[in-house]
């Protein structure tokens, strides 16, 4: 069962209550992440992630991860483009106490600047690790090139030069701004008790929070269409194409999402047997959608050789041209269809994700998901469905794209 509840500060409660398990997830969503960011804010999202860590007016930094191990929970957080999430597994007789510790840190983290300071060397390697990971880098980059400056277009990590002058006044002014309770979501899912989670949130959260105006942040979407480069002396180039695609809540993304599966999603997809099974050109390649409230993109992705930047270039582009003037094969729509509703129905198995998706969505939308409708509806998507989102799709006009390693100029997509 799914249980929704709207408290009286603004605050959002989720429970998917999922019997059988020993096990529960829970988190505490934020609406906000780096395209809802300033550029001299970019990066303070993450690091008030970071830093929610490190101290309560009740634990220290330490104290926090040792209450959790004491109850054997898991504990973490993570940020993306549009949200914060903060979140625990425990076993479900330790809940209560995982969900009070998880609370305790959200709402009430002092931030000792002696920790601001550990912290941003910690967050400055994170940077440092990035740039050495070309292929991270590369959609970086090619977020950049497809979204501009601002907004999706922001990294999340932030400039290096924003992370060192982050005062604990810029993390408290951000967190009054953004962290109001209407921008909150509670999410549950396991074995938890609806009416226990109740009590749990509002002693905790409701308790603690007070209602207050809350101003969005205007979000800019502007596709840019750019190629841009990072040159770095690395054995491989990484290169990276984007195209525009639906919004998250488009009643045609799980058509779109059928289509990716039949293009890059897996061993059996088109850019997999043309460019590494058939050519050789690249050991990973690959392509995904990423969506959000105001519009997506879909991206390909390799690593090759720098002597076969161009050929493998040429071998996607030339893929996704024979795509669309051939369409879906019936055994491609079958097969994309039935791995998009296992990944479905498998990751109702997780319980993490669940929280995540469930939260997420009721964020966004106002609405509780209903995933046996979206199972229906993926049964009932027929081969015409998905061949109208293809020709929707790769616009040449609004193509982006990005490269890193050896390569002394951008890579040509005009």
């Amino acid at each position: 069962m799914t249980y929704c509840k709207k408290f009286a500060s603004g605050l959002r409660m989720v429970v998917k209550k999922i019997d059988g398990l020993l096990s529960v997830s829970m988190g505490a969503i934020v609406g906000t992440g780096s395209c809802f960011e300033t550029q001299d804010e970019n990066g303070i999202s993450h690091f008030i992630e970071h830093m929610m860590f490190k101290g309560t007016h009740k634990r220290s930094a330490f104290e926090i991860s040792d209450a959790m191990d004491r109850i054997g929970a898991q504990v973490n957080a993570f940020t993306s483009k549009d949200i914060t999430c903060y979140y625990a597994k425990s076993t479900s007789d330790h809940a209560g106490e995982a969900f009070e510790i998880l609370s305790d840190f959200v709402l009430d983290s002092v931030f000792p600047e002696e920790e601001m300071d550990r912290e941003k060397g910690v967050v400055l390697e994170e940077i440092s690790m990035t740039e050495d990971t070309p292929d991270d880098l590369c959609l970086d980059v090619l977020a950049e090139a497809y979204f501009g400056k601002e907004g999706y277009g922001r990294p999340i990590l932030g400039p290096v030069e924003n992370v060192k002058r982050f005062s604990r006044d810029d993390l408290f002014a951000y967190i009054a701004e953004r962290y109001a309770p209407e921008n909150i979501v509670i999410s549950f899912a396991g074995n938890i008790d609806v009416k226990y989670a109740e009590e749990l949130v509002e002693k905790y959260f409701e308790g603690k929070l007070k209602k207050r105006a809350f101003i969005p942040r205007e979000k800019k979407l502007s596709l840019c269409g750019n190629s841009l480069f990072k040159k770095k002396d690395i054995e491989q180039v990484h290169i990276a194409f984007a195209y525009p695609s639906l919004k998250r809540e488009d009643a045609r993304m799980d058509a779109a999402l059928v289509m990716n599966v039949v293009l890059g999603g897996g061993m059996s997809s088109r850019l997999f047997q043309k460019v590494r099974e058939q050519m050789g050109l690249a050991y990973t390649v690959y392509s995904y959608i990423s969506s959000f409230t105001e519009g997506g993109l879909l991206a390909v992705y390799a690593g090759v050789n720098p002597s076969n930047v161009q050929k493998a270039q040429d071998a996607i582009l030339q893929t996704i041209a024979q795509f669309c003037r051939e369409k879906f094969t019936d055994d491609e729509f079958l097969r994309g269809k039935e791995q998009l509703k296992s990944s479905v129905i498998l990751g109702q198995e997780n319980t993490a994700s669940q929280m995540v998706a469930y939260g997420k969505h009721l964020l966004f939308t106002g609405e509780v998901l209903d995933l046996q409708k979206r199972i229906r509806n993926i049964d009932a998507m027929t081969k015409d469905d998905c061949a109208e989102v293809l020709a929707l799709s790769f616009d040449a006009n609004k193509m982006a794209a990005s490269a890193v390693g050896r390569i002394d100029a951008p890579l040509s997509i005009r």
